[in-house]
């Protein structure tokens, strides 16, 4: 938590509540986004997103697997988060590990509809290479090198900026003269598939620090506020996942708003990331 003096405390309630914050941003403005892809070689796909004096990177590991006997026709995706030690003083110990699964988990629900796949905003189906048989299996890991507030954001932006930058090797399967024969399985090393993202949704947090809230809030914003609630939405509008975390309970309507405010400003975002990967992209292959 951030240790801030009464008067600091007054500061930022006060210019939010004037519509002015500490660093002269408007209540639902963003810091400055830069991003990054291909920064880890031996990924299938990696990026690193920069909001401010946050730092975070996503990689993605595709691996050959089994389809559940419950979801036959969907691959698998595996989301962890590392919050190294060296990011912030609260990330050591078990502060770090309760907050890399809080983390994950609300990545989750946000990108994957939570346990069940229901309400996805990654379509699973499309990781199945012979329906029953043969998948992909993804493991997206996160790992935050610097915390200013605002993880899950830049977390869900770097994980669709990874996501864009991921090739899947093209697999030709031979199923045999028998549906019991195990499948031959040659996986290309020169032929890829691009991963489709355009159903990937962008998460934005929507933080109350009094009787406002605010976007992309930084550290001393966030240890300031009563509640705090993430809707994944992607580029149509729809409502992908939704999370919430603070103890203050919420009043019905004041969460439809912060639903109605988060899709106005995934508009701005999605626009934003668009712009950034594919100058990201553009970059890496120069």
């Amino acid at each position: 938590m951030v240790g801030l003096s009464t008067g600091e405390k007054h500061f930022i309630w006060g210019g939010i509540a004037q519509d002015l914050r500490s660093d002269g941003r408007q209540r639902l403005h963003y810091r400055p986004i830069s991003i990054e892809t291909g920064v880890i070689p031996q990924a299938n796909g990696s990026a690193r997103v920069r909001i401010g004096a946050t730092d975070v990177i996503a990689s993605i590991k595709a691996e050959l697997g089994k389809p559940s006997m419950h979801q036959p026709g969907k691959g698998k995706i595996s989301i962890f988060v590392d919050c190294s030690p060296t990011a912030a003083p609260m990330f050591e110990g078990r502060g770090g590990e309760e907050l890399s699964t809080e983390l994950a988990v609300a990545l989750q629900r946000c990108l994957l509809g939570g346990k069940s796949g229901a309400g996805a905003g990654i379509d699973l189906s499309s990781l199945i290479v012979t329906e029953g048989k043969i998948c992909w299996d993804l493991y997206i890991d996160g790992l935050v090198v610097s915390s200013d507030g605002n993880l899950l954001d830049a977390l869900g932006a770097a994980i669709k900026a990874a996501l864009s930058n991921t090739g899947i090797p093209k697999v030709n399967v031979d199923l045999g003269p028998s549906p019991d024969d195990q499948p031959e399985v040659n996986v290309s090393d020169e032929e890829f598939l691009q991963f489709d993202t355009s159903g990937v949704p962008v998460i934005v947090t929507l933080t109350k620090v009094g009787r406002h809230y605010i976007v992309n809030a930084t550290s001393e914003e966030e240890s300031q506020m009563s509640s705090a609630v993430s809707v994944s939405v992607n580029r149509h509008g729809h409502i992908c996942g939704l999370t919430k975390r603070g103890g203050a309970g919420l009043d019905p309507s004041v969460i439809m708003d912060m639903i109605s405010v988060g899709k106005h400003v995934s508009e701005q975002l999605i626009t934003v990331l668009d712009s950034e990967i594919s100058a990201a992209e553009a970059s890496a292959t120069d």
